[in-house]
């Protein structure tokens, strides 16, 4: 049976000060426009919902979900699938996809095309943790509160096979093998 061991990697107070300063910025980039946040689900729930509140401009929210690991694997599987699409129109708007974690940058690359032909005024990344050790795709960040190393991680809305998601900070998940 695998067990997992949560390593502490990133406090919740750090969190909060880079989150403020992410929506510092958009505020400051976009200044006098609307902007449409859009939440990579599940894991940009958490983010998405605190870098709202620190961004003074008109703001809407949508999400989208997309796959890319199946079941109980750290590592993705390179097919990106559309689980549920965005409910509003993007012709015109300033868009903000909003994820978790870049690593391959599969997810947003695929999320970019797909998107794009939908007319949006701009297209903007905005990312809570950035692994650019591990991209495979040509995407870069407009807006990243940490970046990584190779590690797996978890909490603030990152999961393993659904679990951890609701932890306030983040931390390396690490399994081992009980004998």
């Amino acid at each position: 049976m695998d067990k997992h061991v949560l390593e502490p990697f990133i406090k919740k107070e750090d969190i909060a000060v880079k989150v403020k300063e992410l929506g510092e910025k958009i505020t400051r980039d976009f200044k006098g426009e609307k902007v449409l946040l859009v939440g990579v689900l599940k894991g940009a729930w958490m983010f998405l919902s605190d870098l709202s509140k620190n961004i003074d401009l008109d703001v809407e929210i949508s999400f989208i979900s997309v796959s890319s690991y199946v079941g109980e694997k750290t590592t993705t599987s390179g097919v990106v699938r559309l689980m549920c699409d965005i409910d509003r129109p993007l012709e015109g708007k300033n868009l903000i996809l909003v994820e978790d974690i870049v690593d391959t940058g599969l997810t947003l690359n695929y999320l970019k095309k797909l998107l794009s032909v939908r007319k949006p005024k701009s297209i903007s990344i905005c990312t809570l943790l950035d692994k650019p050790s591990r991209r495979v795709a040509p995407i870069n960040p407009d807006y990243s509160a940490f970046e990584i190393p190779d590690e797996f991680v978890v909490g603030y809305g990152l999961d393993f096979n659904n679990r951890y998601r609701n932890l306030p900070e983040i931390y390396k998940l690490i399994i081992s093998e009980d004998n």
